[in-house]
């Protein structure tokens, strides 16, 4: 049986904040603490570690297992997460993904692919986290096993800041279970992601969000404009495939669940990481460009790319040359530590606020049985919610503008236009933390 309430307009509790966003003003100790365990010396030393296996390229897999390419690099990797895993009491594992790529008419034979998964399990079933990147990577030929490939920012970067991201939460009880994976093959067509994200899928795994990361360690573009304290956050609308009846129906196409996930992202980083901004790009990826966010939003699954604000096109896919004095290759001495922690400290916030928050609530619709000038809403309880808000803005602004506690109830009418403005309903947990906003489907009771 649900709880439902009326809000009139008199005596609303209404709270608007504008284009920062609707966000939560006190951060939670435990995740500070967290926060500020990340370390820019030791994310510069796995960088550089991952530079030092000479070349991470998906064709150097037999050159050596230890010293040389990338399985030295995978089993490296994978020997960091045990050695993070053995202090959990057994709350973390690893292993291998492992399968067989078969040649396509851009790869000269097949090839094992071999990422890296760590799963740090939560303390309730029914909701999974990812933070991903990749670790493969290309010189000028990405199909070259024998050439030197060093990767430093791509994508060297994301991996350190996902192992440094799971050594400073690895201690932490969570609601939700959290995956760190470094994935294969992505340079050549997101192949190891692709493939976890299919089996994620199969499985039925309830996966809420993926924080994908590539290319987040260099603070100077090639442009030469310096942004140290600015990180762009790529998230897609409608899923691709999409057909123009669901939009009509849906009323929104800048409502996808991975929208919903920056905007979350958007509001949280910066009461953990002050004065770091995001830069919101409404797109899957960049253009001729694609990550492995990009095979879990195949999926349907939430999912977002954290990429630096300007990036050195003469350090991606080069080969390492001098060229009228200008130096070419993916370099370490590119990589600012200071930035690359903050960065990583972003992901750890967003992530920890995800899995130690409430589920998101489900089946959340928009009641249209009759015209009006108010809204309401119902949606289903969500685990770990002590209460709801309603979140809505205008159809042209970016960010949530508008809350109201709707307190602990299933349905709620708000003196909002549902003709006019955007509507979301989020969950509150006892810890004051929210999940991220749902955007509700119409429905006619």
């Amino acid at each position: 049986m649900h709880r439902s309430i009326r809000l009139l307009l008199a005596g609303l509790p209404l709270v608007a904040l504008g284009a920062a966003g609707v966000a939560p003003t006190h951060p939670l100790p435990q995740i500070v603490a967290m926060v500020r365990a990340v370390d820019p010396a030791r994310l510069a030393a796995t960088d550089r570690r991952l530079v030092a296996f000479g070349t991470r390229n998906d064709f150097s897999e037999t050159s050596s297992t230890t010293m040389h390419g990338v399985f030295a690099a995978r089993n490296w990797i994978r020997a960091q997460f045990e050695k993070i895993a053995a202090t959990t009491g057994g709350r973390m594992t690893v292993r291998f993904d492992t399968y067989v790529q078969p040649k396509t008419p851009r790869t000269p034979r097949a090839v094992t692919e071999s990422s890296v998964i760590a799963t740090l399990r939560g303390d309730q079933p029914g909701r999974v986290y990812v933070m991903s990147s990749h670790y493969d990577d290309c010189d000028g030929d990405c199909t070259d096993g024998q050439g030197v490939a060093p990767g430093a920012d791509d994508n060297a970067s994301g991996v350190s800041a996902v192992l440094e991201a799971a050594r400073v939460m690895a201690a932490t009880h969570f609601r939700g279970t959290i995956v760190f994976a470094c994935f294969d093959g992505e340079e050549l067509g997101l192949w190891g992601s692709n493939h976890f994200a299919h089996e994620l899928k199969a499985k039925g795994t309830p996966v809420l969000a993926d924080l994908n990361n590539d290319i987040i360690g260099n603070s100077t573009g090639g442009n030469g404009v310096h942004a140290p304290m600015t990180v762009r956050v790529f998230s897609q609308a409608l899923p691709s495939g999409t057909n123009v009846a669901l939009v009509n129906l849906i009323r929104s196409e800048n409502d996808s669940p991975s929208r919903e996930l920056s905007r979350f992202v958007a509001q949280t980083i910066p009461l953990y990481v002050p004065g770091f901004h995001v830069e919101q790009i409404y797109r899957a990826d960049r253009f001729l460009r694609g990550g492995d966010e990009e095979s879990f939003t195949a999926q349907g699954y939430p999912a977002i790319r954290f990429v630096e604000a300007n990036e050195n096109f003469t350090h991606q896919h080069q080969n390492v040359r001098v060229v009228h004095g200008v130096q070419y290759g993916d370099l370490p001495q590119y990589i600012d530590p200071d930035y690359l922690a903050r960065v990583t400290q972003a992901n750890v916030a967003s992530l920890a606020s995800l899995a130690l928050g409430p589920a998101p609530p489900t089946g959340v619709r928009l009641v249209t049985a009759h015209l009006g000038y108010d809204a309401t809403l119902r949606w289903k309880p969500a685990a770990d919610a002590v209460g709801y808000e309603i979140v809505w803005r205008a159809t042209d602004a970016a960010q949530w503008q508008h809350v109201i506690s709707a307190g602990n109830v299933t349905r709620i009418t708000v003196p909002v236009s549902e003709d006019d403005d955007i509507l979301g309903v989020r969950s509150v947990a006892d810890n004051g933390l929210r999940s991220p906003a749902v955007y509700p489907f119409p429905s006619r009771h």
